[in-house]
């Protein structure tokens, strides 16, 4: 009797040692101007083949990691993303480029083209230019997903993913900037990441400028307000150099008055 319980308790042991933990397998590590592998080749939803450096056409890249065929948050994050996209000033296509990229290898090119004919019932201003559904094999999606820091598994006992909602902002080169968490970032953090990973490709000086009176907080994927001192001195600045300006005209124009009367 005692060897039996010896035997399910070693048992039991065994089980917790193996068992999935979502938690653990799933995050995203932190790689800097982390480069994609711009030569590889993956399948579009029409079943073309599309070098990955070659989808951006020039332009920054919001990139999200997604299983096609979903059951849990991935649809609710491309619908986040889309909504966010929809209420900022940059169209996809003529600025950047939305990729939902496949990371199960047994997706193919059928289970894109339903991700992209699900974005475009949902969304029917959406362009068709500029936003791609890929696929591609293990080797190719685990070459993407680990030079950017993304980790995900397979629970092989639910046939399910473990992987965090996130999109990342690439800029022209391919080269990642940031990226956003959550399930549906804010349009205004939508608009600074394109502003920034474009480097002055897009957006006017006014949205350049804003970026340097956010700040970025990688612990949360957001933007938000900093150093409102400087922002009050700047305005306070250019208070007190309209009045200057207007003072120095003021006293031209009197001693013009005065010369004129002499």
């Amino acid at each position: 009797m005692r060897r039996i319980l010896l035997l399910l308790a070693a048992l039991a042991a065994g089980d917790v040692a193996h068992a999935f933990d979502a938690f653990q397998a799933a995050g995203i590590d932190d790689r800097p101007a982390a480069v994609l592998p711009a030569d590889l080749v993956f399948t579009e939803a029409d079943g073309r083949r599309t070098r990955l450096g070659a989808i951006g056409n020039g332009k920054p890249v919001l990139f999200a990691p997604v299983l096609h065929r979903c059951p849990n948050i991935c649809g609710v994050t491309l619908s986040g993303l889309m909504q966010a996209i929809a209420v900022q000033q940059y169209r996809p296509g003529r600025d950047f480029s939305v990729v939902a990229f496949g990371i199960a290898p047994e997706e193919g090119p059928d289970a894109a083209a339903e991700t992209l004919q699900e974005l475009r019932r949902r969304f029917p201003a959406l362009s068709r230019q500029g936003v791609h559904a890929l696929t591609g094999t293990r080797a190719e999606i685990e070459a993407v997903t680990d030079a950017l820091g993304y980790r995900y598994a397979r629970d092989d006992a639910t046939g399910e993913y473990a992987h965090v909602a996130a999109v990342a902002a690439l800029t022209p080169d391919g080269r990642l900037s940031r990226w956003l968490y959550g399930l549906a970032p804010a349009p205004d953090d939508v608009e600074l990441a394109l502003t920034e990973a474009g480097g002055g490709v897009i957006g006017g000086l006014a949205e350049r400028l804003l970026i340097l009176c956010y700040h970025y907080d990688p612990e949360t994927g957001r933007y938000s307000p900093a150093i409102r001192t400087a922002l009050r001195l700047a305005g306070g600045l250019t208070v007190g150099a309209g009045g200057l300006a207007l003072a120095l005209a003021f006293r031209r124009e009197r001693r013009r008055g005065r010369e004129e009367g002499a």
